[in-house]
Protein backbone atom coordinates (compact mmCIF):
# COMPACT_ATOMS: atom_id res chain seq x y z
CA UNK A 1 0.00 0.00 0.00
CA UNK A 2 1.18 3.26 -1.22
CA UNK A 3 2.23 5.40 2.03
CA UNK A 4 2.91 9.35 1.36
CA UNK A 5 4.34 11.37 4.73
CA UNK A 6 4.74 15.02 4.27
CA UNK A 7 7.08 17.50 6.61
CA UNK A 8 8.77 20.79 6.62
CA UNK A 9 5.38 23.48 6.88
CA UNK A 10 5.26 26.04 9.56
CA UNK A 11 4.92 29.76 10.44
CA UNK A 12 7.03 31.55 8.67
CA UNK A 13 7.35 35.81 7.62
CA UNK A 14 6.54 36.80 4.23
CA UNK A 15 9.95 37.06 2.33
CA UNK A 16 11.43 33.77 4.25
CA UNK A 17 11.63 30.27 2.76
CA UNK A 18 10.59 26.75 3.34
CA UNK A 19 11.64 23.55 2.32
CA UNK A 20 8.75 20.31 2.35
CA UNK A 21 9.65 16.53 2.13
CA UNK A 22 7.17 13.82 0.98
CA UNK A 23 8.71 10.39 1.32
CA UNK A 24 7.15 7.59 -0.32
CA UNK A 25 6.63 3.61 0.73
CA UNK A 26 4.75 0.98 -0.44
CA UNK A 27 5.62 0.36 -4.09
CA UNK A 28 8.28 1.23 -6.56
CA UNK A 29 7.91 4.77 -7.57
CA UNK A 30 9.96 4.00 -10.77
CA UNK A 31 7.01 4.94 -12.97
CA UNK A 32 5.67 7.29 -10.96
CA UNK A 33 4.87 11.24 -10.99
CA UNK A 34 4.77 13.02 -7.44
CA UNK A 35 3.61 16.28 -7.51
CA UNK A 36 2.30 18.58 -4.58
CA UNK A 37 -0.40 20.42 -4.26
CA UNK A 38 -2.38 22.90 -2.14
CA UNK A 39 -5.48 24.28 -1.25
CA UNK A 40 -6.33 27.42 0.90
CA UNK A 41 -9.44 27.78 3.20
CA UNK A 42 -12.72 28.40 0.88
CA UNK A 43 -10.73 27.39 -2.21
CA UNK A 44 -10.10 24.37 -4.52
CA UNK A 45 -6.86 22.37 -4.29
CA UNK A 46 -4.61 23.29 -6.76
CA UNK A 47 -1.55 21.66 -8.23
CA UNK A 48 1.96 23.66 -7.29
CA UNK A 49 4.53 21.43 -9.01
CA UNK A 50 5.00 17.81 -10.51
CA UNK A 51 7.92 15.88 -11.41
CA UNK A 52 9.25 12.87 -12.91
CA UNK A 53 11.04 9.86 -12.23
CA UNK A 54 13.51 11.15 -14.68
CA UNK A 55 13.56 14.67 -13.45
CA UNK A 56 11.62 16.54 -15.74
CA UNK A 57 8.98 18.92 -13.94
CA UNK A 58 6.26 21.31 -14.64
CA UNK A 59 4.97 24.23 -12.25
CA UNK A 60 2.50 26.46 -11.78
CA UNK A 61 2.92 29.59 -13.77
CA UNK A 62 1.89 31.57 -10.75
CA UNK A 63 4.68 29.97 -8.62
CA UNK A 64 7.87 29.31 -11.31
CA UNK A 65 10.56 31.30 -9.94
CA UNK A 66 9.88 31.15 -6.70
CA UNK A 67 8.73 27.27 -6.05
CA UNK A 68 10.98 24.52 -7.02
CA UNK A 69 10.22 20.65 -7.30
CA UNK A 70 13.00 18.13 -7.05
CA UNK A 71 13.65 14.47 -6.24
CA UNK A 72 15.61 12.09 -4.67
CA UNK A 73 14.77 8.63 -6.26
CA UNK A 74 17.09 6.60 -3.78
CA UNK A 75 14.91 7.99 -1.06
CA UNK A 76 11.84 7.78 -2.72
CA UNK A 77 11.19 11.12 -1.57
CA UNK A 78 10.21 15.05 -3.52
CA UNK A 79 10.99 17.99 -2.25
CA UNK A 80 9.40 21.06 -2.57
CA UNK A 81 11.58 24.45 -1.79
CA UNK A 82 9.68 27.52 -1.54
CA UNK A 83 10.81 30.94 -1.36
CA UNK A 84 10.07 34.75 -1.18
CA UNK A 85 6.81 33.52 0.51
CA UNK A 86 3.86 35.61 0.13
CA UNK A 87 1.10 35.41 2.69
CA UNK A 88 -1.16 34.15 -0.05
CA UNK A 89 0.90 31.04 0.10
CA UNK A 90 -0.70 30.09 2.93
CA UNK A 91 -2.34 26.68 2.64
CA UNK A 92 -1.98 23.32 3.53
CA UNK A 93 0.22 21.62 0.92
CA UNK A 94 -0.52 17.70 0.20
CA UNK A 95 2.18 15.31 -1.73
CA UNK A 96 0.34 13.43 -4.64
CA UNK A 97 1.65 10.27 -6.36
CA UNK A 98 0.50 8.48 -9.46
CA UNK A 99 1.01 5.98 -11.79
CA UNK A 100 2.56 6.92 -14.90
CA UNK A 101 4.50 9.69 -16.77
CA UNK A 102 2.40 12.57 -17.19
CA UNK A 103 2.60 15.68 -15.92
CA UNK A 104 -0.89 16.05 -14.67
CA UNK A 105 -2.35 19.29 -13.00
CA UNK A 106 -5.74 18.03 -11.93
CA UNK A 107 -6.10 15.77 -8.56
CA UNK A 108 -8.39 13.39 -9.33
CA UNK A 109 -5.59 11.92 -11.50
CA UNK A 110 -3.33 11.16 -8.45
CA UNK A 111 -4.67 8.12 -6.52
CA UNK A 112 -2.46 8.65 -3.54
CA UNK A 113 -2.09 11.38 -1.12
CA UNK A 114 -0.29 12.28 2.27
CA UNK A 115 -2.24 13.66 5.11
CA UNK A 116 -1.17 17.23 4.35
CA UNK A 117 1.34 19.94 5.99
CA UNK A 118 0.29 23.03 6.89
CA UNK A 119 2.22 26.32 5.90
CA UNK A 120 1.48 29.81 7.25
CA UNK A 121 3.01 32.97 6.22
CA UNK A 122 2.62 36.08 7.73
CA UNK A 123 2.94 39.53 6.92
Amino acid sequence: QVQLVESGGGLVQAGGSLRLSCTASGRTFSNFVMAWFRQAPGKEREVVAAIRWSGSTSSAESMKGRFTISRDNAKNTVYLQMNSLKPEDTAVYYCATREGIALLSTAEAYAYWGQGTQVTVSS
